[in-house]
């Protein structure tokens, strides 16, 4: 039996985040602890980073995250493969290394079968013996809807950690993956066309560019994913008390994004994403389609970077705050 598995899922990816404004309501306040827990807390929830880090000792910092979601292809290894790619990419973010993960599943069981589980779990672990990560067990639940990912433990010196509230006026803004997965993505679960740029993109790791930056000694980076580059841009930038100047024109995008984009295949994600960073950037210079594709919902994006490496084209750069917290040129 042929099983197309986007269309056991509501959305798909990232997409299928709660929208940034509503999550920030929901998370505001819920932070501190009535007791002196073990180690420093050096991110937690304060500006939206990408993941919670803990300093452990004076040279060593625990880095904690996780992240799942619904299928995103029809492919179960691939679905897999991207999941864990994505689960890794908060550590990578903020200059980690991943130690060891488990996995998180929710599983139609009297809908898909097992077999299609199997795969996607192998999926997964072949993506965590690629990047050099313990996988180990995990928790599943009886879901109606499919869902996978990973929860993942890290490693990093504290003094080389990426945060998004590192950037200065200055720095220029670097991409380290195109965009336009959201869109390729979304016309896959409606017409079940396979896009392979987009899924190299997915399952690359973020391994290289995170120790390539770290080394450069940058130290203001996030990932792109849910929220598209607007959205993540945003965060950095709020968080870091700049503005950040996009050259629209400077932006890569994958092979058929922009006829993905024109024939109509644009998730409510990435809408949600735009309305959210409307108020507070200036699209002036660029119509409302490039507009969508800068707040293209991806899966397992690149990493955006307030610095610059080999081989990640400079999209932008931070300036002193001004009236808008992003600036499209």
């Amino acid at each position: 039996m042929s099983v197309r598995l986007t269309q056991y899922a509501h959305g798909g990816g990232c997409a299928c985040k709660i929208p940034p404004g509503e999550l920030e309501g929901v998370v505001k306040g819920l932070a501190g602890s009535p007791r002196q827990p073990l180690g420093e807390l050096l991110v937690g929830l304060e500006d939206g980073d990408d993941a919670a880090v803990v300093r452990i000792q004076d040279d060593l910092a625990l880095i904690a995250t996780t992240d799942f979601f619904t299928p995103v292809v029809d492919d179960a290894y691939d679905w897999g493969r991207i999941a864990a790619t994505n689960a890794l990419s908060d550590v990578y973010a903020m200059g980690g290394r991943p130690v060891v993960a488990v996995n998180l599943l929710g599983w139609p069981r009297d809908t898909l079968p097992f077999d299609l589980a199997a795969d996607v779990l192998r999926g997964g672990l072949d993506v965590c013996n690629a990047a050099g990560c313990h996988l180990a067990g995990g928790h599943s639940v009886d879901d109606p809807e499919p869902k996978y990912g990973l929860a993942v433990t890290g490693v990093a010196a504290p003094g080389h950690l990426m945060r998004n509230s590192s950037g200065m006026p200055g720095m220029p803004l670097s991409l380290t993956k195109p965009l336009g997965i959201g869109v390729l993505n979304s016309r896959h679960k409606a017409t079940g066309e396979r896009f392979e740029a987009a899924i190299d993109a997915m399952t690359t790791l973020n391994a290289m560019a995170a120790e390539t930056a770290v080394n450069a000694g940058i130290r203001c980076a996030t990932d792109v994913t849910g929220f598209g580059l607007l959205g993540h841009l945003y965060k950095l930038a709020r968080a870091s008390g700049v503005t950040a100047v996009i050259d629209a024109k400077a932006v890569p995008y994958l092979e058929g994004a922009r006829e993905a984009l024109r024939e109509g295949y644009v998730s409510g994600g990435t809408k949600r994403n735009l309305d959210w960073v409307r108020p507070h950037t200036d699209l002036t210079a660029v119509n409302e389609d490039e507009a969508l594709l800068l707040a293209d919902a991806q899966t397992s994006g690149g990493l955006l970077l307030a610095g610059e490496i080999p081989g990640a084209p400079v999209i932008g750069e931070l300036i002193p705050r001004g009236e808008h917290v992003i600036v499209v040129r």
